[in-house]
């Protein structure tokens, strides 16, 4: 596998580790979320990091097999350039329903290289 590839799914891979984190320490809490402005920047902000990462490994590779590889950068581009119409609760779908299959995906992909961050 490509080495700029693996850099980019270690990206991924940390971002999304950073939210599992979060969510852990604050708890699945759809309300807190909701109320707490910096936690919600938060996850935009990983968010956007693993659009971009993922739009430069489809600049690679575009057979990567990752299943929602054009979706997550729709989602960073959809962040970045519609922020006003942006709704908390589709973010927080993404983190509940989305971010596992992604996590898992990546994490293959990562051990498959022999190098899966810690």
């Amino acid at each position: 596998m490509d080495n700029r590839i693996i850099k980019y799914l270690q990206d991924i891979h940390i971002a999304i580790s950073e939210i599992e984190q979060a969510t852990e320490e604050r708890g699945k809490n759809f309300n807190l979320f909701l109320s707490d402005f910096v936690y919600r920047k938060f996850i935009e902000r990983e968010l956007e990091i693993m659009g971009e990462a993922m739009n430069r490994i489809l600049k690679i590779d575009p057979a990567i097999p990752i299943s929602a590889a054009r979706k997550i950068v729709d989602t960073r581009n959809f962040v970045i350039h519609s922020y006003d119409s942006l709704l908390p609760e589709i973010l927080w779908a993404i983190v509940i329903n989305h971010l596992p299959l992604l996590h898992q995906e990546v994490s293959v992909l990562l051990s498959q290289s022999n190098r899966i961050q810690p």
